[in-house]
């Protein structure tokens, strides 16, 4: 996944009221941003920390400014949580997960389910269709270990419910992690902040839900998956 155009640097002043940011520009310039992110950000909104910024030229919006990244510890950490769907699809298209592959169709955003929809959907004449939901990862508390969720997510734990649906009418079941950051090479479930979404994916793994973890390389140019990496217990 590459930007469109170059990213504006600057500091981060405060995030408040989830979707906005006061930031100053690397040119002293103060201004408000956008953040593509519902998410507590957890470890990721310390006034000071370096940014980066897409910059819109829609006449129309009240902030041109979007917060793309954040440095921490000397990593850069993608936040935008509209991005991963993308990264999941390249991923796939690119052979990088090869169970994934080869398959003749792919569709974004399908129904399926109680009111939701699928990130992505593939489908085959061959096989069974794959309902694949992807997350965003950005939350780490200890070197290499990213976790998820960073924040209790009632939203989260029904989407494996609803892939353990899909695995027992026949279908593939599948959770994709998107870590969108370079210094972690595992990815644990995170049932000390949401015991509810940590019993949903042990749930979902006994019903068959198959879950996979990428990592990022990420720079102020683009956000690609590299590699896979394990789950841990």
């Amino acid at each position: 996944m590459i930007f469109a155009a170059p990213l504006v640097t600057g500091q981060l002043v405060q995030r408040y009221k989830r979707f906005l940011a006061d930031v100053i520009l690397d040119d002293g310039s103060p201004i408000t941003s956008s953040v593509p992110n519902t998410g507590s950000m957890l470890g990721l909104t310390d006034p000071g920390i370096r940014v980066w910024l897409s910059l819109s030229d829609g006449a129309k919006r009240k902030y041109p400014h979007t917060l793309q990244m954040v440095e921490v510890q000397g990593t850069m950490v993608g936040i935008n949580t509209g991005l991963p769907n993308r990264i999941a699809e390249e991923a796939i298209l690119s052979g990088l997960l090869p169970s994934l592959s080869g398959y003749a169709e792919l569709r974004r955003e399908q129904k399926y389910g109680l009111n939701s929809r699928i990130d992505i959907l593939l489908r085959d004449p061959s096989r069974p269709s794959a309902y694949v939901e992807v997350k965003n990862v950005h939350f780490s508390r200890r070197p290499g270990l990213a976790e998820f969720p960073d924040s209790p997510t009632a939203r989260g734990a029904k989407h494996l419910d609803e892939l353990g649906n899909m695995v027992e009418s026949g279908h593939r079941g599948v959770m994709l992690y998107v870590i969108q950051r370079g210094d972690c090479d595992r990815l644990k479930i995170c049932g000390d902040l949401d015991p509810v979404y940590a019993a949903a994916f042990e749930r979902a793994e006994r019903r068959g839900v198959e879950a996979f973890a990428v990592k990022c390389h990420i720079t102020p140019n683009g956000i690609a998956a590299i590699s896979t990496m394990p789950i841990i217990d």
